[in-house]
């Protein structure tokens, strides 16, 4: 995570226009700007895979929290990293908060469905996401 130095990084499908969809939901709502990405399939998404073997195999979208002064950054998937952005988003965002009311196994299984489909949720079908100069720089790989 050296790259991104002290900011979370959200990790996202980079072949999947939904996803990159989602990026951009996220990117105009984020007042703080601090939040990096960085595509699952490219150099940063393959370095946090081999450093959490774990990750090998989810088909999800990545929260990464830096190290801090607490002790070491988390790692979070599914449910958990979707929560964590609308923590991070703040404002209205805060809402969705109310979806750690719900067990996680209920709310993985909803994002799971989502995530089966997502690759047909948007009418275009697969979409690069192609950051614009503004932003380019929040971006890893």
């Amino acid at each position: 995570m050296d790259a991104a130095g002290d900011h979370p990084v959200l990790l996202y499908d980079g072949t999947c226009g939904f996803c990159a969809e989602s990026v951009q939901l996220v990117l105009r709502h984020d007042r703080a700007g601090t939040l990096r990405f960085a595509p699952l399939q490219g150099a940063m998404g393959t370095a946090v895979r081999r450093m959490h073997p774990g990750l090998e195999r989810v088909d999800s979208v990545v929260w990464l929290e830096p190290d801090g002064p607490d002790g070491p950054g988390r790692v979070l998937t599914r449910s958990d990293a979707a929560l964590r952005i609308a923590r991070y988003l703040g404002g209205w965002w805060h809402l969705a908060r109310v979806g750690r009311l719900v067990p996680r196994p209920l709310r993985d299984a909803a994002y799971d469905l989502v995530a089966r489909h997502r690759h047909r949720l948007l009418a275009g079908g697969p979409a690069c996401l192609v950051p614009g100069p503004e932003v380019r720089a929040r971006f890893l790989d």
